[in-house]
């Protein structure tokens, strides 16, 4: 069954209506010939389709991101990827199923791929802990990303999480750490890496397996350093601000670009990724492969070099003098001693 999202309502109000008009044809228990409003209606309906999704606020992007059937890191594996050979575990305490990596081809080159993986359902979703890795997901990565490195082979990694595991085991077996040592080697590898967020791309579970010579983001996807409840529990005392917290957050994929947080925009399907695998699934390989061909073609001392700027560069600050404070005014009596 479809799942819709509410703020889709007035276009499917016009697909049943669509729907209804085709039964009535094809059922012929009338006769009239709908042909022509049903030609007319499906002229409407694209209009307003290209007008709603090209407008959509920030919250109404997150939620999209989220969707249930948009297609996830194995199903890229699958259609924009040949090959795939999947490889477990992080050699020191267990597999993290929430990360997936492995060997695999793009196009003609072969390659190194990474990524946070969900689940469709409850069972897979536990399975998968929500797409949410513990430490060993990202030390799993960083034994397979180094794997690469000595290897030769061009990194990918397919970002979807809202966050890495934030539970008192996480903790107690070191996920700061596990993250923190994941930027400073990934800043370092000679062969070219190259990340897509997918769908969600949140705070250091995403940035984990993140740095990267281009990072490119899909068009409904978003990439923030908080969720937006979280950052309206923080700011507002209240989940409830969410879609205030999205606006504020600029972390939608126009907003990333325009701030240079990602270097390149994909295009989505009309509706979302969700409506369609295969195209959106061509598009990420196409995007891939260009990027890929065009870094393969730098030096790898000047890669890294750029790599290492590109990152250090994020962010603005002033400084300057701070104002001068105004004495105090006395109160009460006062006595010296």
């Amino acid at each position: 069954m479809k799942h819709l999202l509410d703020f889709e309502k007035p276009i499917t109000d016009l697909q049943h209506k669509l729907a209804d008009l085709r039964q009535q044809t094809a059922s012929k228990q009338l006769d009239v010939d709908f042909e022509e409003d049903i030609r007319r209606m499906e002229a409407e309906i694209h209009k307003k389709k290209v007008e709603f999704y090209s407008n959509l606020t920030a919250w109404q992007r997150v939620q999209l991101a989220r969707h249930p059937k948009r297609p996830y890191s194995l199903d890229y594996l699958a259609l924009s990827f040949t090959g795939f050979s999947e490889l477990h575990g992080d050699r020191l305490y267990y597999d993290d199923r929430a990360i997936v990596a492995g060997f695999a081809k793009l196009g003609e080159h072969r390659v190194m791929v990474v990524g946070t993986q969900k689940g469709r359902d409850t069972k897979e979703n536990i399975l998968r802990n929500f797409g949410c890795a513990h430490p060993e997901g990202y030390r799993k990565a960083l034994r397979l990303m180094g794997l690469a490195d000595r290897a030769g082979l061009p990194i990918i990694t397919l970002i979807d999480t809202a966050g890495a595991y934030p539970g008192i085991g996480a903790e107690e077996r070191h996920i700061a750490k596990a993250i923190a040592v994941n930027l400073r080697e990934m800043a370092l590898f000679k062969v070219p890496i190259i990340s897509i967020v997918i769908g969600e791309g949140g705070s250091g579970g995403a940035i984990g397996i993140g740095v990267s010579d281009r990072v490119l983001i899909l068009e409904n996807a978003y990439y923030s350093v908080i969720s937006p409840e979280g950052c309206a529990s923080i700011l507002w005392k209240d989940r409830t601000a969410a879609p205030k917290a999205a606006e504020a957050l600029k972390i939608t994929a126009r907003d990333l670009l325009e701030l240079g947080l990602v270097d390149e925009v994909l295009p989505e399907p009309l509706g979302g990724a969700h409506n369609d695998h295969e195209t959106t699934a061509l598009t990420v390989r196409d995007g891939l492969l260009r990027n890929l061909e065009a870094l393969l073609k730098i030096d790898p001392d000047t890669r890294v070099r750029q790599r290492y700027e590109k990152f250090r560069k994020m962010g603005k600050f002033n400084e300057g003098t701070a104002p001068a404070r105004k004495p105090a005014k006395a109160t009460g009596n006062s006595s010296s001693v």
